[in-house]
């Protein structure tokens, strides 16, 4: 009878195994990872997976967004729009803003697009932006004339707005277990989201 048992046991724990995994692969998001550590087959996956959208919600809580740069400009920004670069292996962000300034008229609206590489705050268990670049700045009507103060105020906004800001945020239990502990390791930026290997400490 026990060496029946053994067998069994293996083959329903290999088959649950390729169940977690093939759910994973399905699904590609944390919570499908996350279902596969149960009470039952408790373990640490190779790596997480979580989506763009998960990305795009993190970051839409810092908008809308307004300050007034180098007493100069009063600039508003809204709608972040989050794109992956895999090719870059960097994340975008596009942002409607909107400048005001005793040199201008009237507001005027613009587009701006940054874009950072990922980085993993072990301090906080979270993955964050870091350094993020202006990449590209778009205005309109009169304010083309303060492109360069326009583009400095965007850059300095972006410095302190999204530096070491947080998109994901790892629970204890994500990285821990048996008494070993894990951590991030490499940072993949994928078409329609982030992967985040887990490797022992």
């Amino acid at each position: 009878m026990i060496r029946l048992a053994v067998p069994a046991r293996r083959r329903f724990l290999r088959a649950a195994l390729t169940g977690c995994s093939a759910l994973g692969v399905t699904l590609g998001i944390t919570v499908s990872l996350a279902a596969c550590a149960s009470s039952t087959f408790p373990f640490i996956p190779s790596h997480y997976t979580f989506s763009q959208q998960q990305v795009q919600e993190a970051v839409q809580r810092k908008f809308p967004y307004q300050r007034t740069v180098s007493q100069v400009f009063d600039v508003a920004l809204s709608n972040p729009v989050v794109g992956m670069l895999p090719d870059a292996n960097r994340v975008s962000v596009k942002l409607d803003a909107r400048f005001a300034s005793p040199f201008l008229q009237q507001p005027v609206d613009g587009v701006f697009t940054l874009s950072s590489e990922l980085a993993y705050d072990p301090a906080s268990r979270s993955v964050i932006l870091k350094a993020p670049n202006v990449d590209n700045v778009s205005v309109n009507g009169q304010a083309q004339a303060y492109t360069q103060q326009i583009n400095a105020a965007a850059a300095l906004l972006a410095t302190q707005l999204l530096t070491n800001y947080p998109i994901y945020t790892f629970k204890p239990e994500q990285l821990q277990f048996a008494g070993v502990h894990y951590e991030p390791g490499t940072i993949t930026i994928l078409t329609n989201g982030i992967r985040v290997q887990i490797v022992e400490k």
